[in-house]
């Protein structure tokens, strides 16, 4: 299957942009949950999203059925057995929107990219053109 070049250096920067958020996350509040058993710990795995307490990641909608159309929703997980209060979790959400907010223009300089909200979740919406070909 072939995947465009630019649209796999986007998607490589937007991990790259991810994982820092899942590094300062995984700084401030890893310690404040047991980890789920199964989960490696932070580190043990070459990519932050399959290790740790947090889980960080990008998934690309359509937007069929949302206000603010298509987009990548910031999928997030705390791994472990423990409850997650709600308020709790959503402030572990806010901060994350907020640090994504704070580093898309470093990731992305030049291109008008921003967070929003969408439902529950966090989405991230914006100009995802690969340019002139």
């Amino acid at each position: 299957m072939y995947t465009h070049p630019k649209l796999t250096a986007f998607t490589d920067t937007l991990e790259a942009l991810f994982h820092e958020v899942d590094e300062v996350l995984e700084e401030k509040w890893g310690a404040c949950f047991s980890l789920h058993p199964n989960r490696p710990q932070r580190g043990e795995t070459g990519n932050p999203e399959a290790d740790g307490l947090f889980e960080v990641a990008p998934d690309f909608t359509t937007g069929i059925g949302s206000n603010q159309g298509r987009g990548y929703l910031v999928s997030f997980r705390v791994a472990t057995l423990e409850p997650v209060q709600p308020v709790l979790f959503e402030a572990f959400m806010e901060e994350t929107a907020r640090l994504i907010r704070e580093k898309l223009p470093r990731f992305f300089p030049g291109r008008r990219l921003e967070v929003v909200r969408d439902g529950k979740r966090f989405k991230i919406i914006g100009d995802f053109s690969l340019g002139a070909v």
